[in-house]
């Protein structure tokens, strides 16, 4: 079941590096501020856009696989419909290297495919905004 309690979201604050799936180079989208204000609160961010080589003054990656550096939290940009795909990525990657201890879907970003990475021991959000909720938890 997806996180909502403000405890277990607050827990998930404390990560340091966050990998963005569908990080935008649009300044003024969503996807493109909201990580950039992740980035200033001190969160290594991580972009993962195949279109784009750098993204808020970091490389870009074309997917999760091609990351080297550890990944906390993996916040989602992209359709619902996409979820399955995001959680196959994720999984797989939890399960080679450890690393990815929550999924995060941006706001109106559902799907039931995330009680695959539940059941892996993966925490998730689902249709929150991770700015809100750090303004609103860590303000």
């Amino acid at each position: 079941m997806p996180l909502t309690s403000d405890d277990d979201i607050r827990s998930l604050l404390d990560v340091e590096t966050i990998a963005v799936v569908g990080c935008s180079t649009t300044p003024g989208k969503a996807a493109h501020e909201i990580p950039a204000y992740l980035q200033r609160q001190g969160y290594e961010i991580v972009p993962i856009n195949p279109f784009a080589e750098e993204i808020l003054g970091v490389r870009a990656y074309d997917s999760l696989a091609d990351v080297d550096q550890a990944i906390d939290l993996v916040d989602v940009f992209r359709p619902s419909e996409e979820v399955p795909s995001i959680v196959d990525e994720v999984l797989a990657r939890h399960e080679a290297r450890g690393d990815v201890e929550a999924l995060w879907l941006q706001l109106g970003i559902t799907h039931e495919a995330t009680a695959r990475a539940e059941e892996a021991g993966i925490r998730v959000v689902q249709d929150k905004c991770l700015k809100v909720e750090h303004q609103r938890l860590r303000g």
